[in-house]
This record gives structure tokens, sequence and C-alpha cells, in this order.
């Protein structure tokens, strides 16, 4: 009979292993997940799409994703994660084949949507991880696995690099070696007898639900979906954004577009490793209030102010130089990766026992933003004509998440930590 030191020693022995294989699989996915960010600039002017066509295109994998994420959760939940993890690997293996053969938009948007896939090993991951760690590391290997999202900002580097040397093309046939070398080190690394895959284990939402703490972790999903959501469909529209902004090439607003992408991605592990010794609240908080400062310096556009003098008309002018931009931008980055990674550490810690079927909640609530976002940008732009307003339509979601989990917070904690009724 193993003691509890030795089998915590076999935990952490099996977590070094999973890890490690878990984090690289996420990275490659989440690259695939982001491919038409910066390759779909490329396909707007090939396939000479319209604003809502380029919208689209971008939103589908978040789409795919979300209707994959509980699914995919309680599949992993059901029949081992490992398993479904291989599964959306050659997927997304597949739909690199897609991205090499076809040459029309219906045949790119069924790439697109298969993209999606990287969701479904998003909500199968984090069980593979979470059922191999202690409760005192959650934040952190949850922050680790999360920084996965890194991968987002390969294409940033890749698209234009290959674009330059021989096509963007080149892009889909790198990643498909890739998926391939990892479904292989997946095989010979893990055991295929998932000990953490129970045929008996509940797949109804219903029941599901029940067993959650049903109001907060709804609440607490919702505002994930809202912080993780911008952050996803803010990096598939930066590239775009900036190039026009700043009238620069398409790749090199690719390649500044990935300094908010990367920060924000490894701000998961501090967000998480914060949580773990200060509390997720208290770096939930401060982290979003660090975003709402950036969101509000970035949201303002380029103005001339007319100043009636005694003498003359004054003229002043106000747009923020490209380096004080992108100082904001990165700030903006750090401060929603350390949300997302706190606010990812409580929901998972507050309902273990189902944390598969909370981890598809929690991609379906960012996917669906995710997937909405970039669809209420192209639309603002073409209406408005500003740019920037991207970043006030931000700044009030962000306000409205602040004032919500605030007033949330406190709730819990009179309910929790004071006697009833004071």
């Amino acid at each position: 009979m193993k003691s509890e030191t030795d089998r915590a020693d076999d935990r952490l022995a099996s977590l070094a292993v999973v890890l490690p294989l878990a984090l690289a699989g996420f990275v490659v996915a989440a690259g695939c997940w982001t491919l038409f960010a910066v390759a779909g600039l490329h396909l707007r002017a090939e396939l000479d799409l319209s604003n809502f066509q380029f919208g689209f295109l971008l939103a589908m994998p978040m789409a795919v994703g979300a209707a994959l994420a509980v699914p995919a959760g309680l599949a992993a939940q059901k029949f081992g994660a490992r398993r479904i993890m291989l599964i959306c690997l050659a997927g997304l293996a597949a739909c690199m084949v897609i991205l090499l053969t076809t040459d029309t938009f219906p045949g790119y948007l069924v790439a697109a949507g298969g993209l999606g896939l990287a969701g479904g090993f998003y909500s199968a991951g984090l069980q593979f991880v979470t059922g191999h760690c202690e409760s005192s590391r959650l934040g952190l290997v949850l922050g680790v696995f999360g920084a996965g999202v890194t991968g987002a900002g390969f294409n940033y580097y890749l698209v234009p690099l290959f674009h330059e040397a021989f096509s963007w093309h080149g892009v889909p046939l790198a990643y498909l070696i890739v998926l391939v070398l990892i479904i292989a080190l997946l095989i010979m690394l893990t055991d295929p007898e998932d000990a953490e895959a129970d045929p008996t284990a509940e797949t109804s939402v219903r029941v599901l639900l029940h067993r959650m703490q049903t109001r907060r972790a709804g609440q607490l999903c919702g505002y994930f979906g809202v912080v993780a959501g911008s952050f996803f469909a803010l990096a598939l529209w930066l590239p775009d954004y900036l190039s026009s902004q700043f009238d620069l090439p398409v790749d090199s607003g690719a390649r500044l577009a990935q300094w908010f992408v990367i920060p924000g991605a490894l701000a998961q592990v501090v967000g998480g490793a914060l949580s773990d010794r200060f509390g997720s609240a208290r770096v939930i908080g401060r982290a979003l209030v660090v975003c709402l400062i950036a969101l509000f310096v970035l949201s303002y556009p380029p103005m001339t102010l007319f100043i009636q003098g005694v003498d003359a008309t004054i003229r002043v002018e106000f747009a923020l130089p490209m380096p004080v931009e992108g100082v904001f931008v990165v700030t903006l980055g750090l401060a929603m990766g350390c949300t997302m990674g706190s606010l990812q550490r409580l929901v998972i810690i507050e309902n273990r026992p189902v944390a598969a079927f909370v981890a598809g909640l929690l991609l379906v609530s960012a996917c669906s933003v995710a997937f909405v976002l970039p669809v209420i940008f192209s639309s603002v732009n073409h209406w408005l004509g500003v740019r920037s307003a991207v970043f006030m339509i931000l700044f009030l979601l962000l306000v409205g998440c602040l004032f919500l989990f605030a007033r949330e917070s406190r709730r819990h904690e009179r309910e929790h930590l004071l006697h009833p009724g004071i």
C-alpha cells in the first residue's frame, strides 16, 4: 500500500510528463485556431472579401470551438482526456490538408470551422492536467496550460516569414508536420489506459449544472467569457487595426500584434500563481482596473481640436505615437492574461468534481464572445469609421464585468466569512 507521500510523488512525476505534452499540444492548437488572424489578411486581398466575409472568416473557429467545448469536456471525462486530445489534433491536421488544397472561400470557411477543434483540445487538455496535480498547485498548473495561447502569436511571425520566402500556404504545411509529431509523442509517452476515464460519468447537462455551485459558477464563467473572448477577438483584430491605423504593411502590423498576444498568454501563469498566494478575487479586481486604464487611453481616436483665440484660431492635434500605443497594448495584454489565469483558477477550484464540464462552459462563454465581437468590430468600423471604437466597446464590457464581479465577491464574502444577516 502506497503512502500519501508516495502517491503525491507519483502525481508530481506524471505531471512532469503530462503538462509539457499538453502545453505543446495547446500551443500548436492555439496557433491553428488563430491562423486566419494573419493569413486572413492575405485571403482578404486574394479573394476580394467584404468586411462581413472577413469578420465571419475570423469568427468561424470561435463559433465551432464554442459548439464543441462542452461535448469535448464531457467526452474527456467519460472516455478519457487523452483519447479526445488525439482526436482533436488529428482533426486539426485534416484542416491543414484542406488549407493546402482549397482555393475558394467556401473551402476556406470549412477549414476555418474545423480549426474550432482547438477548443475541444482545450477542454480535454484541462481535464488531462487537473487530473494529475494537487489543489495547492492548481492555479500555477492551469496558468501554465493556459499560456499555450502563446501559439497564437507564432502566426504573427510564421505567416509573414513564409509569405516573404514562399507563400503563406507554407504555414499549414509546417503546422501539419508539428501536429503529426505531437500526436506521435502523445501516443508514445502517455498511458493508453487513461486512469481518469470514467465510463459511468454523468453526461446529463441538467444534473451537472445541479452539482455545480450554479449561480456563482455561472457568473464566473460569464466573467471569464467576457475577458477571454475579448482577448481572443482583439488578438484576431489587431493585425488589421495596427496596419490601418499607422499605415503599415500587413506583415509589420502582424509582428506588432504579437506583443499583445504573447505577453498576455504568459501572464496567465503569473495570474494563476498570484491567485494561489493572495487569492483570486484580489488579483482579478486589480487586473481589471489596469485593463480599464489601458482601454480608456487606447479608445481615444486621433483628433484635431480648434480653439477660438483672441486673435486667431489655435489648432491642437492629438494622436498617440506608435511606441506609446504599443506600451498600452502590451499593458492591456498583461492585465487581461492575469485576469484570465485568476478567473480560470477560481472557477475550477470551486467546482473540481466537474472540472471537465466547467472547462467546457468556460470555453463556450469565451468562444461565444469571441465569435460575436469580430462581427461587431467590423460593423462598427464600417458605420462609424472610427477604428479605436473597438477599444471603446471593450471598455464598456469590462466596466460591467468589474462592477458585477465586485458586487458578487462582496456577497460571497458576507455569506461565507461573516455571520448570516451581517
